[in-house]
């Protein structure tokens, strides 16, 4: 719960406006609480029977992998890991080069 803490923090002070969480499941009922409490939105994808991935943050953005709606990351296309990365506050310059990689190691650029 501390690095949730930490998370909550961050957002609730401005510095990131999505988070993704990763924890145990068991630890979900005192995530959610607390996100009702700040009135803070989120969606839960289950990693199995002991872990879940938590998004959130401002609405828009949690609505934004709402309707990716894949419960795994290693199923998101290169178009959907961009626009999460954006959405998490990675660097941008970065997440363009790996975007650009990952499509150049599928054979799919052109130009």
């Amino acid at each position: 719960m501390e690095v949730f803490n930490h998370h909550l923090y961050e957002y609730r002070k401005g510095v990131r406006q999505l988070i993704l969480h990763t924890a145990d499941a068991v630890s979900l009922g005192e995530m959610t609480e607390k996100l009702h409490r700040w009135e803070i939105p989120y969606v839960v994808f289950p990693l199995g029977p002991d872990r879940v991935n938590i998004f959130f943050g401002n609405a828009l953005c949690v609505d934004v992998i709402r309707r990716i709606g894949k419960p795994s990351l290693t199923t998101y296309s290169d178009e959907e890991d961009f626009i999460l990365g954006i959405l998490l506050g990675y660097d941008k310059i970065q997440q363009c080069e790996r975007y650009l990689l990952q499509r150049e190691r599928r054979g799919d650029l052109v130009g």
